[in-house]
């Protein structure tokens, strides 16, 4: 992307008097094309963050009695977040305390 060095508007490459150019939609700035232009950006990634708080979330929950489906293991934890829509019921996390492993329940 290239702008107008008079007025800071997007240039459009245009091609009206048959040879192209970048030309300002605004005002009458004109540039010639006479090679080729090419720019190549490499971006960073930006890191995700755990917006259900990750492993973190786990240290501050409460417990109660769930049945694990891999360990049978009777006690997990959980923690409750609202995740669809505000007519919907809450969504409930559970992470097993014996084995860690871990289910939702809508």
């Amino acid at each position: 992307m290239l702008f107008c060095p008079t007025c800071a508007n997007l240039l459009v490459i245009s091609a009206e008097t048959g040879y192209n150019k970048w030309a300002c939609n605004s005002c009458a700035y004109e540039f010639p094309i006479s090679k080729q232009m090419t720019s190549r950006t490499k971006m960073k990634r930006k890191e995700v963050d755990d917006v259900l708080g990750g492993d973190e979330m786990w240290k501050h929950a409460d417990s109660t009695a769930a049945q694990c489906d891999k360990c049978n293991h009777g006690r997990a934890y959980f923690y409750q977040l609202q995740i669809r829509s505000a007519d919907e019921p809450m969504t409930t996390s559970y992470s097993c305390a014996g084995c860690g492993y871990r289910w939702r329940e809508n």
